[in-house]
């Protein structure tokens, strides 16, 4: 199994969100929406798909 260092976290906080404890896929985290975690708490809302008119039609 491999591990991931986020370069932003130091003494456990995270440096790009105003020093608050580290807890990877926060938002904010560079890893907000581009992963999807095994706890469905930390995925980001997905967007409701926008409904397409068929072809040709108004």
């Amino acid at each position: 199994m491999s591990g991931w260092g986020c370069p932003h976290e130091v003494d456990d906080k995270c440096t790009l969100i105003n020093d608050v404890p580290c807890d990877p896929g926060m938002k904010g985290c560079v890893l907000y929406g581009k992963v999807t975690f095994a706890d469905p708490s930390k995925n980001r809302p997905k967007k409701e798909e926008k409904k397409s008119l068929p072809p040709g039609g108004k």
